[in-house]
């Protein structure tokens, strides 16, 4: 068999407190001057900050989980720890969007009366602040998918803040306070399929499924097409980390002298072509009754 392994070390716990701290000052800061101008936007802004420092926590726990080395009864180590993180950030970002959304359609048929000076210059405060934690955390939640839900945490208080902006303007012009529930509802739609996706995607890697950006037919044929390969079977490919696709696989080959010549074939192929650097290969002979008895192989 043929082992290879890579070892990722967190790099963004310190981007991670200060975004954290960013946030607890702009939850204190709009949960008292929301009540104040009555604006649900505002409100459901320090709502959505409240849920963005939990789930910052999370991560942050997530993220320092994960470097832990492997023992013997954790062999593969923690890393899996931030697909499970980002799943609860995801439900609870879901969750939080939904109550939103439906304070938002209550607000519809009862609006009511905002003070708008108020909840503009709070929310110009507010969007500095989100602004300023979501390009923080970009870089992160580009490879990371912990860090793509506590992003998304940010990035949706971000577009929340601004709708308040938005809606405090219109307000203040044309005394409409069915603004103030409208930007609500509409950020809130515009979020839940990010949403979505995020779920589906941690949903996907917790059950190992194949990672979307490769093509497990295509692989199974590139190995079959090495020379001295005469079948592929028990072909698995899954994520350890969003940075670490992970592949086992059986080959049964003609020739047990090219067996050396055939595993280094397969772990170029496998690395050159899918950035697959953790591989587990056993090789079967053409007999493999004798040598194996897997019977849940596919």
């Amino acid at each position: 068999m043929s082992h290879s392994h890579t070892h990722e070390t967190p790099k963004t716990l310190s981007r991670l407190i200060l975004a954290i701290v960013i946030n607890i000052g702009i939850v204190i800061f709009e949960i008292i001057l929301g009540i104040l101008s009555n604006s649900l936007a505002l409100i459901s802004d320090a709502f959505h900050n409240i849920t963005d420092i939990s789930s910052m926590v999370l991560g942050y726990i997530s993220e320092k989980t994960a470097v832990k080395p492997a023992n013997n009864t954790k062999t593969y180590g923690y890393k899996k720890i931030e697909f499970v993180t980002a799943f609860v950030n995801g439900l609870i970002l879901m969750l939080a969007t939904i109550y939103i959304f439906y304070e938002g359609v209550l607000r519809l048929f009862s609006p009511a009366e905002v003070i708008s000076s108020q909840m503009f210059y709070v929310g110009i405060v507010a969007v500095l602040g989100n602004g300023l934690a979501t390009w923080i955390l970009l870089r992160d939640s580009q490879n990371n998918t912990n860090m793509k839900a506590v992003w998304l945490h940010s990035l949706q208080d971000a577009l929340l803040s601004l709708g308040v902006i938005v809606g405090a303007i219109i307000i203040h012009f044309t005394g409409w306070n069915i603004i103030d529930p409208i930007i609500s509802i509409f950020i809130s739609l515009f979020l839940a399929k990010s949403i979505y996706h995020l779920i589906k995607e941690t949903v996907n890697a917790l059950i190992d499924s194949v990672p979307e950006n490769i093509d497990y037919e295509k692989v199974r044929k590139d190995l079959e097409n090495i020379k001295g390969v005469e079948k592929v079977s028990d072909l698995h490919i899954w994520l350890e980390s969003s940075h670490l696709p992970m592949l086992s696989v059986h080959l049964q080959i003609k020739n047990l002298g090219d067996l050396e010549e055939i595993l280094a074939k397969a772990q170029n192929l496998l690395h050159k072509n899918y950035e697959i650097k953790h591989t587990t290969i056993q090789i079967v002979p053409q007999n493999p009754a004798k040598f194996s008895n897997c019977h849940h192989c596919n």
